[in-house]
């Protein structure tokens, strides 16, 4: 219960699939960013709504809460961080702490319906991070995750989770400029690569001269992998 009453305190902004609902997608933002802003954002790029025939998308909005990097500011943040670092320590207190509160979004959409292997989750640089926090650590029976921009420290929980982990686990899509000065490139590299290691079965798409930002050609290449993950159902499948 404490999972899903969280859930509830999140904002959200939801783009309603044009036909029957048999899939969902939670997509996360940036540090210091909203649901609203991220689907602003996307549009933007994409001059159109990311939409789905079939598939439900969910940008919640991360509680403000102090941020470490902005010296205790105030930020909507999914996690705090000791600093933007892949050799550092993670805030695990408040990582795990966000896992419970989106479990809750994940829980929201089983209750309507929704298989879990129907839920894709992911996210953009921070959002990513959190993403596979949550399906790596919580919930191995989604469909999928995606991380752009994003990366794991050097000794994440994520990957001694994974460890200890012989099952299927879901796939992962991740996407990364080579120009991104905020979170390098090799920083992701990296990630996907101990991933991948660790039993994943793993995309990873560079883009040149891509800063830490987003592209109309990734966000194509995302919408043609969410297609493959989720594929439209036969009317009275799902049910």
């Amino acid at each position: 219960m404490a999972a899903a009453s969280g859930s509830a305190r999140l904002r959200r902004c939801v783009v309603s699939p044009a036909g029957r609902h048999s899939a969902s997608l939670i997509f996360l933002h940036g540090s210091g960013d909203s649901g609203k802003g991220l689907r602003m954002w996307i549009k933007q790029v994409l001059n159109q709504d990311l939409t789905f025939e079939h598939v439900k998308i969910i940008y919640p909005t991360a509680p403000s809460r102090p941020y470490t990097p902005l010296k205790g500011g105030f930020s909507n943040v999914w996690f705090d961080r000791f600093k933007i670092s892949n050799d550092c320590p993670e805030h695990l207190e408040s990582i795990d702490a966000m896992c419970q509160v989106l479990t809750g979004l994940i829980d929201d959409e089983v209750r309507s319906g929704i298989r879990k292997n129907r839920i894709l989750v992911g996210g953009f640089s921070m959002g990513g991070c959190m993403a596979m926090h949550l399906a790596y650590r919580n919930h191995q029976d989604v469909a999928g995750v995606f991380a752009l921009s994003s990366f794991l420290n050097k000794a994440s929980a994520v990957y001694q989770t994974l460890q200890k982990n012989d099952g299927v686990l879901p796939e992962l899509f991740q996407c990364h400029g080579t120009a991104d000065e905020l979170v390098l490139h090799s920083w992701g590299e990296e990630t996907n690569s101990m991933l991948k290691f660790l039993g994943v079965n793993t995309n990873f798409y560079s883009f040149p001269n891509l800063y830490h930002e987003l592209s109309k050609s990734e966000l194509e290449k995302l919408k043609s992998w969410i297609l493959t993950k989720l594929p439209g159902e036969m009317e009275g499948q799902n049910e």
